[in-house]
């Protein structure tokens, strides 16, 4: 079972954008869309850009370093569906967010 752990509130990361935050020494994105919380590894499997970083559009986000993209909703990235990056779960509890790890 995930422990999960409160990394931001709803207010910092405003719909359709990301925000790195750090759980027990990982990096982990976290992306708002349209008010639904997804999180997935930070780091591009192609050079390690900083997927937090990333222009969201949608559910996918795309790596400001290389391009690669990922679908936040699962990890999956969208060029080759046989990889992809961890995804985390996601829960709300007022106005705080939680990711499980």
């Amino acid at each position: 079972m995930a422990n999960f752990v409160r990394v931001a509130e709803v207010g910092d990361v405003p719909p359709g954008t990301g925000k790195c935050v750090e759980v027990g020494g990982k990096q982990i994105a976290l992306f708002n869309v349209a008010g639904a919380f997804h999180a997935i590894d930070n780091t591009c499997l192609h050079r390690g850009g900083p997927l937090a970083e990333g222009e969201l559009d949608g559910t996918v986000v795309t790596c400001p370093w290389h391009g690669w993209q990922y679908d936040v909703t699962t990890g999956g990235n969208l060029d080759d569906e046989t990889t992809g990056v961890e995804r985390y779960e996601v829960k709300l509890e007022g106005g705080a967010v939680l990711v499980g790890v």
